[in-house]
């Protein structure tokens, strides 16, 4: 089997153990969520990692709307979030110190971690917060899902400027192969998994190298994208929605209206003859349905 194409996130069953899998590569499109911010090194690749678990933690996830991972705290990092949606369109953002610097714990150590399903229609919202444990993300997620979960839980993350890779475990609740000494065997073996394998290797020759005594049994891989969903039509709505009052009163002091998004940092510009051509197109427009 091949490894999927462009960003594949690949599920994977290993059913001789009672486990369950998903991993995932993301090699294309980094540049749409890091092209326009200038995060500092050691941010960006613990918002790499953040952005390689989205994937994995929100494989199951069916239903149109949002999972959305986040970490808040009162250390150099202030707020971290990766959003995914059912389609598996991914984004995310970080607000930071500006000489924000160290591992995860001098980063995140203090804070919170919480999971939010956001589905598109209705109010059936889902969400879990535990206080950030361990010494790297992957290990904060393992703690997430043994204390909120109750799920025993084994995730590997890396990323580079180049490359965000993930590797997630799961124990199956029941069924033929869940025994304490078959999940055992995994870990022991999936102990041995380091960064450096992550970026090295394809999914499909990962495990097999890994689990090179068991049955792997992989399923049809699905495309992760790395997009924000921001656009110059999203940011007109939001500024018609501020009113023209508003907007002519920022013109008045800046000469122009500029907004930045918050997850890609791209910039928006608008001069002040598109600023009110949005608002006259809004009173045609408007018009036309009154007299409809």
């Amino acid at each position: 089997m091949s490894a999927g194409g462009v960003n594949p996130l690949i599920p994977f069953l290993l059913p001789g153990r009672g486990v369950r899998g998903f991993a995932v590569n993301l090699t294309e499109q980094l540049n749409s969520m890091f092209g326009w911010r200038d995060y500092p090194p050691d941010v960006a690749q613990q918002l790499g990692q953040a952005l390689a678990a989205a994937p994995l933690l929100a494989a199951d996830m069916r239903q149109e709307g949002r999972f959305n991972l986040q970490f808040q705290g009162q250390g150099p990092v202030k707020l971290m979030v990766t959003q995914i949606d059912e389609a598996l369109q991914l984004r995310g953002m970080v607000k930071h110190d500006a000489d924000a610097e160290g591992d995860f714990q001098a980063l995140f150590g203090g804070g919170l971690l919480a999971a939010l399903v956001e589905p598109k229609r209705g109010d059936n919202r889902y969400q879990a917060m535990v206080d950030v444990v361990g010494l790297e993300l992957a290990e904060a997620l393992q703690i997430y899902f043994a204390r909120s979960e109750q799920t025993q839980t084994l995730i590997r993350l890396a990323a580079t400027p180049e490359k965000l890779a993930g590797v997630m475990l799961q124990r199956l609740p029941e069924g033929e192969g869940r025994n304490d000494d078959n999940w055992h065997h995994v870990y022991t073996l999936f102990r041995t998994v380091s960064a450096g394998d992550l970026l090295r290797w394809e999914i499909p020759d990962l495990l097999a190298r890994v689990f090179a005594e068991d049955e792997v049994r992989l399923f049809e891989p699905r495309a992760v994208a790395l997009r924000c969903q921001c656009s110059h039509a999203q940011i007109s709505a939001m500024l018609l929605g501020l009113g023209r009052e508003e907007v002519d009163t920022v013109l008045a002091e800046q000469g122009k209206v500029e907004v930045t998004c918050e997850f890609c940092g791209r910039q928006y510009r608008y001069s002040p003859a598109e600023a009110h051509a949005l608002f006259v197109a809004e009173t045609a427009a408007a018009a036309g349905q009154t007299r409809q």
